[in-house]
Formats: C-alpha cells, sequence, structure tokens
C-alpha cells in the first residue's frame, strides 16, 4: 500500500528547514487562541502566566527567573493555557445528544476539543450516556461506593502533575485515613526512576541544580530530551549558554531542531532578521536504548586520560580531592570499566569510541558541567541505572554542590515534583508516616501501595475495586491499554476529577462519575476569600500560583473542595471517621492545609509568609549542599555490569522502536494534529525510519505498514496498524512513532523492575506490509487505542 503525492513525499509530509521558535512559534500561539474562541481574554491570560502574581502554567515544570521578563510564556506553554481556558463547554446537552458508544467514535484531539465539563456527571448503563447529577448525589453515590470496598488495599488513588500540593496532601491525607497506600501517579510514568535511582547515589531523588546554575557551567551534556516541544523555555537558557561560548552536547536518536538552532521570539535582532542562534556544539545520535553503554564509555574514556595524564605529569582528568572526601565505590566502579569492552559499547550505543573519547575529552577540560536529561533516559527497562550512570559520570569530576554544576532531570508536568514533595508515594517512607501520625493522630498503613503498572495489573485481574483520578487520562497515558480497558471494565467505582473530557472517562466501571475542577488559570474563591495554591518546579522552587478568570461555570469547584467533600462522604458512608479532621476548614482555607504540611515537612518551614514573597522559596537539597543521605553517608558510585543486553539475539528484522510527542502535543492532549519541527502536518499515522533500513527491509517511504511487538510479550493483539512509513535521520535499527498511538505494543510487564517505569523508548518490534483491519474485537482501532463497545451492544 502506498500513500504518495506527486512531488515523491506523502500527503501531510514536508521537509522544515527553519529553526525552532521564531515566527513559526508565534503563529502557532495565534492559532491557538483563535482556535479556542479566545483571541482577546487568551492574549491577556499569558500577560499573567508565570508571573509572581499570576499563575503557573499548566505545562511544563521549567523554573521562572527570578527577574521575569513580561512574557514568560512559550509556544507549548500558550497552546496548554488556550486549551485549559477555552471558551467552549460541554453540558447536559451534549451529553443528551452523545452516548459513550458515539464519543468513543471520534479521536481523542476531538473529545478533549469540545471544551471544559460544567457539571457533575454519573454514567446510566441503560441508555448510554452521562447525566447530570448534583453534587449532593455525586458525592453520596461515590461515598458509599468507596466505604463498600472490603478491603481499602482494593481502591486506587491515582494523581496528574497539574493538580497543586494543597490539593495532593488532603488528598494523601483522606486516601491514608482511609487505609491504603495506594497511589499510582504520573510520576510512575515519566521520571520514577530519578526518584528510585538517585537516592542511592546521593541521597535525594531530585535535581540539585538551580536556574543560575546555567549562567556558570561551561559545558551542558543534554540527553534523551527535546526542549522544543517538551519544556520550550528551557530554549532561552540554553541559547544564553550557546551565546556566552559554552558548550552543548547532545545525545539523542533523533536530530530535533530545537537542540540545532533556536530563533528567539523575545529577540528583536533574531525576529528582525530571521537569524538563529545555534545551541548545540555536538550532536551524538545514539540508538534507542544506548545511552548507558554511551555514557559508559565517555566514563571509560575519562579514567584512561587520568590515567595517561598520572603518567605523564599532566593534569588529571577526575577530581581526585572529591572523590576521596565525598564518595564511595570508585574502585568497584572503575574495575566494571575496564571489564566493559568498546565493542560492546559501540555496537550498544550505535556510536564510536572515537565519538565518546571527544566527548570525555571536552569533558576533562570543563570546569563545570551541568547533565540534563529526560524521559528518552527514564522510560527504559534500566531506567533507573541509566540515571545512576549519569551521576557516575558526574562524580568523577566533582559536579555536585558547586557552582554550575549539577544533574538536572527535566520534569514534565507542572508540579509533578511538588505532588511527590507532599506525600503522594505509594513507598513511603517511615518518616512521613511516623510524622502524619504525630500531626493528625491516627496510625497510617505502613505496607507500600501500587505504582501506576501494579495499579492496572491489579485492576485487570479484578484485585482492585474503586479507583479516584485526580486529573490525567490515566488508561491512555499508561503502556498496555488492552490491560487498562479491561481493568477499568472490572471495577465497581471510578471517579475522574477533570477539567476535559478524555478516553478514559470512556471506561465504564459499574458506577462511574466525572466531577469537573477548576484549571490553573481560574479564579479560586472559598469561604475565607480568593485562595492561592502552591506548586514546586523541577528545581525545588515553591511558589504561589493565583487564577483570575471566572469558571466556566457555577457548578465547577476546585480540586481541594472536591477532595474534601469525598472524605466526608465516604467516612459519613463508613459510619465513622477514625479521627476528627475538619475539612471544611481546610476547604475554606489553604493557608491552613499549608500549615499542615509545614508541620509533617520540616523543610516548608514558615510556608505560608515564604509564598507571599515573589518567586517563592527553594527546599533545601542536601546533595547541592555536599551532604549525602545514603546509607554509606557519602555519594556511591554504583556498577551495572556491562551493557544493555541485545534482545534481538541478531535478528536483523528486529527493530528498536522509541516512542514521541508530537509538537502539537502534551502528554496524551493533542491540541493538532501537526508536528511542525518534524515536518508533518494533518496526521499522526507515521513510522520514522531511515532510508537504509526501509532499503534493507524492502519498504519505501510513503508505504503504509504495521507493527508488532517482538520477542518477549508478543501476542496477536499486540500490533499498531496502518502506520505510514516516513524518512528521517535516526540510527540504524530504529524507529520511531507517536505517542500514546503506539501504547498496545507495550506488554504491563514491559517495565523498569526498580522503578516500575513502562518501557516506552525502546520496545522491539517487527514492521511488516499493512494487513486487513484486525477489527474492534481483537485489534487496535483509532490509531492505537483499543475499541468498546457499547453496552447496549455488548
Amino acid at each position: 500500500m502506498r500513500d504518495k503525492r506527486s512531488d515523491g513525499r506523502p500527503d501531510g509530509i514536508a521537509d522544515y528547514t527553519g529553526p525552532a521558535g521564531g515566527w513559526g512559534a508565534l503563529k502557532a500561539v495565534a492559532v491557538s487562541l483563535k482556535a479556542q474562541q479566545i483571541v482577546v481574554r487568551g492574549g491577556q491570560t499569558l500577560l499573567k502566566s508565570n508571573q509572581p502574581d499570576g499563575f503557573d502554567c499548566p505545562s511544563c515544570a521549567w523554573p521562572d527567573p527570578k527577574h521575569t521578563s513580561s512574557f514568560e510564556f512559550c509556544e507549548n506553554g500558550a497552546k496548554a493555557v488556550a486549551w485549559e481556558s477555552t471558551a467552549k463547554t460541554i453540558g447536559a446537552d451534549f451529553f443528551a445528544a452523545h452516548s459513550v458508544f458515539d464519543i468513543w467514535q471520534q479521536s481523542d484531539h476531538w473529545i478533549e476539543d469540545q471544551g471544559r465539563v460544567t457539571e457533575p456527571l454519573r454514567y446510566n448503563a441503560a441508555t448510554d450516556h452521562y447525566e447530570v447529577v448534583s453534587w449532593d448525589e455525586a458525592m453520596r453515590g461515590i461515598g458509599a461506593g468507596l466505604a463498600a470496598v472490603p478491603d481499602p488495599n482494593q481502591a486506587e488513588f491515582y494523581t496528574s502533575g497539574r493538580c497543586s500540593n494543597e490539593a495532593a496532601f488532603l488528598f494523601q491525607l483522606f486516601v491514608r485515613m482511609y487505609g491504603t497506600n495506594n497511589f499510582p501517579d504520573c510520576s510512575n510514568m515519566c521520571h520514577e526512576a530519578t526518584s528510585v535511582g538517585l537516592p542511592k547515589s546521593i541521597g535525594i531523588g531530585k535535581g540539585t541544580v538551580s536556574l543560575e546554575d546555567f549562567d556558570h557551567a561551561d559545558l551542558i551534556l543534554s540527553i534523551g530530551h527535546n526542549p522544543g516541544t517538551n519544556h520550550p523555555r528551557m530554549m532561552a537558557t540554553l541559547r544564553e549558554v550557546s551565546k556566552r561560548g559554552g558548550k552543548i552536547i547532545v545525545f539523542n536518536p533523533l536530530k530535533e531542531r530545537s537542540l540545532e538552532r533556536f530563533e528567539s521570539p523575545q529577540s528583536v535582532v533574531e525576529m528582525a532578521t530571521m537569524s538563529a542562534t545555534p545551541i548545540a556544539s555536538s550532536y551524538y545520535q545514539v540508538k534507542v536504548g544506548g545511552d548507558a553503554a554511551a555514557l559508559k564509555g565517555i566514563a571509560k574514556a575519562l579514567v584512561a586520560l587520568d590515567e595517561g595524564a598520572k603518567a605523564s605529569g599532566g593534569e588529571p582528568a577526575l577530581d581526585h580531592a572529591f572523590i576521596a572526601e565525598h564518595t564511595a565505590g570508585l574502585d568497584d566502579y572503575i574495575a566494571d570499566l575496564a571489564t566493559t569492552e568498546w565493542a560492546d559499547i559501540e555496537r550498544s550505543s550505535g556510536l564510536s569510541r572515537t565519538d565518546l573519547e571527544e566527548v570525555a575529552l571536552a569533558y576533562s577540560k570543563s570546569k563545570a558541567a551541568i547533565c540534563c536529561y529526560g524521559m528518552g533516559v527514564t522510560q527504559h527497562r534500566t531506567g533507573t541505572t541509566n540515571v545512576q550512570q549519569i551521576a557516575n559520570l558526574l562524580l568523577l569530576r566533582g559536579n555536585m554542590g558547586k557552582p554550575g554544576a549539577g544533574i538536572c532531570p527535566l520534569r514534565g508536568h507542572s508540579n509533578v515534583q511538588g505532588d511527590r514533595t507532599v506525600g503522594i508515594t505509594e513507598r513511603p517512607m517511615p518518616m512521613l508516616l511516623d510524622n502524619m501520625r504525630d500531626v493528625f493522630g491516627f496510625e497510617p498503613p505502613r505496607e507500600h501501595g501500587h505504582s501506576v503498572v501494579e495499579s492496572i495489573a491489579a485492576m485487570r485481574d479484578g484485585k482492585a475495586k474503586a479507583i479516584v483520578c485526580l486529573g490525567g487520562n490515566l488508561a491512555i497515558a499508561s503502556s498496555d491499554p488492552q490491560a487498562c480497558a479491561e481493568g477499568f471494565r472490572n471495577l465497581d467505582l471510578a471517579v475522574h476529577i477533570t477539567t476535559k473530557l478524555n478516553r478514559t472517562m470512556l471506561l465504564m466501571a459499574k458506577s462511574t462519575y466525572i466531577l469537573p475542577c477548576l484549571g490553573r488559570t481560574e479564579l479560586d474563591m472559598q469561604a475565607t476569600g480568593q485562595q492561592a495554591v502552591t506548586v514546586e518546579d523541577s528545581m525545588s522552587m515553591v511558589h504561589a500560583s493565583r487564577g483570575f478568570l471566572m469558571p466556566p461555570g457555577e457548578n465547577v469547584k476546585s480540586e481541594i473542595w472536591i477532595v474534601g467533600e469525598i472524605a466526608k462522604a465516604t467516612f459519613a458512608a463508613k459510619g465513622r471517621a477514625p479521627i476528627a479532621i475538619d475539612w471544611d476548614a481546610y476547604v475554606g482555607d489553604y493557608s491552613l492545609i499549608r500549615d499542615k504540611i509545614e508541620a509533617v515537612f520540616p523543610a516548608f518551614a514558615d510556608y505560608n509568609a515564604r509564598i507571599r514573597k515573589p518567586g517563592g522559596f527553594h527546599l533545601p537539597n542536601s546533595a547541592a549542599m555536599r551532604e549525602w543521605k545514603t546509607d554509606s553517608g557519602k555519594a556511591n558510585f554504583i556498577v551495572t555490569q556491562g551493557v544493555e543486553k541485545d534482545e534481538s539475539a541478531g535478528d536483523p528484522t528486529v527493530l528498536r522502536l522509541t516512542t514521541l510527542r508530537a509538537h502539537d502535543q502534551y502528554n496524551t492532549t493533542v491540541y493538532s494534529l501537526d508536528d511542525r519541527y518534524r515536518g508533518v502536518f494533518g496526521r499522526r499515522d507515521i513510522l520514522f525510519m531511515n532510508e537504509r533500513d526501509m532499503a534493507r527491509l524492502g519498504h519505501k517511504e510513503g508505504d503504509v505498514v504495521d507493527i508488532a511487538t517482538a520477542l518477549q510479550f508478543a501476542r496477536p493483539d499486540r500490533v499498531v496498524q496502518k502506520l505510514m512509513l516516513v524518512r528521517y535521520a535516526l540510527p540504524d535499527g530504529c524507529v520511531a512513532s507517536y505517542y500514546p498511538e503506539t501504547q498496545p505494543l507495550i506488554a504491563l510487564e514491559d517495565h523498569d523492575p526498580q522503578s516500575f517505569t513502562p518501557s516506552y523508548k525502546s520496545i522491539p518490534v517487527t514492521v511488516r506490509p499493512a494487513a486487513a483491519d484486525m477489527g474492534s474485537d481483537r485489534g487496535v482501532v483509532r490509531a492505537g487505542i483499543v475499541g468498546q463497545k457499547s453496552k447496549i451492544d455488548a
């Protein structure tokens, strides 16, 4: 099958030759505001984004500079704000006109683009429609449903990174009083490898750098991320590093335009002259899954440089004083590097020894280096050890706890780090539970709860009875939507707290509710007046966020109000509460919640006073102060033997697939069907492959193919059908396609054994000519999402 234009490129595919940013970004912002019918109001709203007296952008977690400009938003942040503050709304009329089956047939983009949900809803299985209910009815039903669950550990409580510190803290208080630590969280699917891996290395599961450190770094190692799409405000920082002569060395399987050159929309000169700033000084296209091998190669070459310098009397390549005072485990680490063969490193990384020695030489000459990494590092079966290899490399030259140096995990969603800080964790530390007990007077559960993977497995296997989702699109964001769909349908109760409709809400439990909540941009009025919430960015800055737009309807409530009402209804249905909690007081005055956060977490001392300072405050970071809260009392070199195993077993037809976001996308939210920087317009049914692999496998650009999971976890429906091949500069043996369309290829069991992070970025697949449609009963329909029959038709 073929799909090509007369000029040789397939329909919707065009070479993109411009830089990232520039006039294209400004045009995209204007188009987004117009599409959401908020051209005037949207422009005014954006001026409040990431400002000290405004709201925190609901998109990425990149920090705000101390001295903000008038424009502290980026293209994709503007899209997120427009998407949330849209003038489009849906209520009783919409749901009366559209059955769940009818809505399911639409694209994910269409479903979310209908607008803001404005009324609480309950699913009616007899008619296959959602119907408006009162808040009182909804809460009685939800409270009764949660109270009826036989064992608290049979209920799951999911959180998205969009919720505030206050909402997350109140949620975990309610859930631990309810009796479980089942906290599947969006962090489980992105940076859990950081949260699990770094404490063993440096004693804290967060990055160690501040935004100001980028002013002092002379080398940035950028590994496995695409800032132009996923955190575009970072581009201004990288541009400044480049302009002052700092080196930026990139490791990424795809050539991403934002890492090549950037035209700043805030630079009059660049916009007037249509010029751009080069970003990467060197760009290495590492093979999918080859990050750890590349890192080992750099470290091995660095040790060799140090040994050579020692023999010749030259400048050492390692920081021996730092290593002696602050680290443990160097000898075992160097021994492992010595036994790791260059041939294995080159094969696994796809890079030459010469390439990696060049990087080691540049690194040895730097005075202060930062390593930034994203989900291209963490979303692998080896995600945790990948993160630890980055820490090892930084420790070799003392690049922890000094200006301009450190580790920088690029968190995705705006408050995913804050949620974890205030207690959303399925693996709570004893100190957290002890403090909860002492502050609130109850004994919280001590056993570890469920992560996302474990929650979906429990739902699939019929062991879970209920779920409450505080934001998010869990069934579509998670791996293995086949298991997710089965799991949601097994539940007695599903509750979705949301701003918009999404596909997870179309997977019906026996009783399903949708509860509309405020967005970040909106005015939050409670009993004591206007409220502010707080968020934590990816560099541990905590600051206030105040919305100002009128809510889209009088029945749209704050997340905190909804959590408080669910707690009251649940404990009322149980007949008693384990302790007396004045939920109404917390809902009426969020500063009271912050007082309790401070009581449980001493790092938040003077919380309410400090958030009144523009820009907020910085949470202490032990590793940044060279205090190592590890078992050894030092920063640890952690050994991972060898390199990642080649799962293809020499089969040349097995390729490594990495999943991607398009430029007009954030998480599972698809703003449009364009991916401008990759030259894709109006479609998402794409499989990127280099021309050498196309020729080797007997394909051509424009061919329509199916991709199937190879090797482990293969099964008949682990296939995504009818993707069009598009040529793209990728390493040999590697392919790429969009998330979440390719989620069905990833088995629930295909995850990092330490962090339980799904292996979204390294999936063994085979590619074959497209076959006849497998049908909605067995296969993947609507661009990769498992179909659902109407309850009427089932």
